[in-house]
């Protein structure tokens, strides 16, 4: 986690809510009466299948570090995203607490055993099938940012060049501009992360499924916290499917995203 000087700037305002209606960031799901539901709801199951067909083809005995393995390659793809391109090698490194002497390379380090020590713990049952609360959200953020380099928790506001601290698991109290959007005024997020809740939570497989790319936009158009929010989008996404598709946790959509990360990008805020 870096100050994303480029992405994020940090307004140095007092909290305060400047009363945005939720409405805003509506419609969260896809209707039944969409042209596109149909079409979409195949998919879905198709994707059901396919994952389902991919685990039983898997011995159990190699489930477990299968699992291990795509972890990591979750924290190599998730990192490039971040621009951190932290070599797989450094990267099984560090989960033997091997660190390099190099104290940038350390803190990318240790970056990447955060990522997958919280995503072990969800993909050890850590949610308990609730990821998209807002108490999960929070939560995914303080055991991360807990465990990077105290150094990588500041960002610093271009205009003013005051630097702030990321408090791990703490909404943010300033305002913030990501590119051309402008998130909500802090004091509104509390509010827009209880309609999060309740309009994900609940749902059935197939509409988990549908909305997994919603809720990843739209968690990113709030803009909880300070930094880290692309981050813990990613692990809800994988927390989502973890859920919904049974995966077992031996594969995500990590890879794919970082592929095509122009295309990922260019659909995340402003645009909804």
């Amino acid at each position: 986690m870096t100050s994303q000087e480029a992405d994020t700037k940090a307004d140095i305002k007092t909290a305060e809510d400047r009363d945005e209606t939720i409405s805003l960031m509506e419609p969260l799901l896809i209707g039944a009466s969409s042209r596109h539901r149909a079409a979409l709801t195949d998919l879905a199951l198709e994707l059901a299948q396919k994952s389902a067909g991919f685990r039983r083809s898997l011995p159990e005995s190699l489930l477990a570090s299968l699992a291990d393995l795509v972890r990591s390659m979750n924290c190599y793809y998730s990192n490039l995203i971040e621009g951190h391109d932290t070599h797989p090698i450094d990267i099984e490194r560090a989960l033997k607490n091997d660190y390099s002497n190099d104290p940038k390379k350390r803190d990318l380090q240790l970056e990447a055993k955060a990522h997958i020590t919280v995503q072990q713990w969800i993909d050890k049952g850590g949610l308990e099938g609730c990821a998209l609360t807002a108490d999960s959200v929070r939560e995914i953020h303080r055991r991360f940012c807990e465990l990077v380099p105290d150094d990588l928790l500041w960002i610093e506001d271009p205009t003013t060049k005051k630097r702030v601290k990321v408090i791990p698991g703490e909404l943010r109290d300033h305002d913030v501009k990501v590119g051309n959007h402008v998130a909500i005024s802090p004091g509104a997020l509390p509010r827009f992360l209880q309609r999060f809740e309740e309009g994900y939570t609940r749902l059935g497989k197939t509409d988990a499924i549908l909305v997994a790319a919603a809720t990843h936009h739209r968690l990113l158009w709030i803009h909880p916290f300070l930094d880290g929010n692309g981050r813990v989008a990613r692990l809800i996404s994988h927390a989502t499917l973890l859920e919904a598709l049974d995966t077992g946790a031996v594969w995500s959509i990590a890879r794919g995203l970082a592929r095509n990360e122009q295309a990922y990008k260019g659909t995340l805020p402003p645009a909804i």
